[in-house]
């Protein structure tokens, strides 16, 4: 799973530029929409709901807009009607096996600028279920440690269902069945943890370890990958050296 812990570690430590913000607070406003839109406004009836809410709050969107987004899904207005979420898989140099979940009202021009993407960097577009299987859904919650304790707040998470941890750096992550997900940061929140994020990933089974250079050119895909308008977020199982980590994180 480190490989998934790093690239997320390494997301939120990066700095943010406006336009980045911006192009994420766009990405998270479509995401509350659809999930209101889907499943209504209630938040306590509406899991989707309250896990976009959840991750727009962690990304710092302000509280008016996540409630103007609410508004705007469940007024009469055909906001959201149009658009589709579809997960596209594909191929990194190297074999890295990559997982893409989209939200898009035109299928045509989403594929486009995937398949555009991955093939200046040298990858390919996967057919459906080539690469899928490959990876578990878990929820995945990450704390700053601190001066907190790891093992500390492993006990707390494994107590609320977590089955599994790792710490990177100055973070650790906790995996656990979807269903578990909610108690599991619940619980480390009560214990004082302070939470970075938490989100249902794909996981993968196993992983490839890279060598520098490519990791670098993987990481630097994935990061395309995840600025395109319609990608909601991107998993890979690449393992990334801690080299290559440091020099992407600067380079951006």
């Amino acid at each position: 799973m480190s490989g998934h812990s790093k690239w997320s570690t390494i997301k939120h430590g990066k700095a943010v530029t406006d336009a980045r913000r911006g192009k994420l607070f766009t990405k998270l406003t479509k995401e509350v929409i659809i999930a209101a839109k889907q499943g209504g406004s209630d938040l306590e009836m509406n899991f989707k709901l309250r896990m976009a809410v959840q991750r727009a709050r962690d990304s710092n969107m302000p509280a008016d807009t996540i409630d103007r987004a609410i508004k705007r899904a469940t007024g009469e207005g055909d906001e959201g009607d149009q658009m589709v979420e579809s997960t596209y898989e594909g191929y990194a140099p190297g074999g890295v096996a990559i997982l893409m979940e989209v939200l898009t009202d035109n299928r045509n021009r989403t594929v486009s600028d995937i398949r555009s993407t991955l093939t200046k960097a040298g990858g390919t577009m996967a057919n459906a279920g080539a690469v899928a299987w490959q990876f578990d859904q878990k929820g995945v919650v990450i704390a700053d440690l601190g001066e907190t304790d790891a093992d500390d707040l492993a006990l707390v998470a494994i107590d609320a269902g977590a089955d599994d941890f790792e710490t990177d750096g100055g973070a650790a992550s906790f995996y656990s069945a979807p269903d578990d997900l909610e108690g599991v940061r619940a619980a480390l929140t009560e214990s004082g943890a302070s939470i970075a994020s938490s989100e249902l990933a794909m996981i993968p089974q196993s992983q490839v370890i890279l060598e520098a250079k490519e990791a670098l050119r993987t990481l630097k895909l994935l990061d395309q990958i995840e600025e395109l308008d319609d990608v909601q977020k991107v998993f890979s199982n690449a393992d990334f050296p801690e080299d290559a980590l440091r020099e992407f994180s600067e380079d951006v």
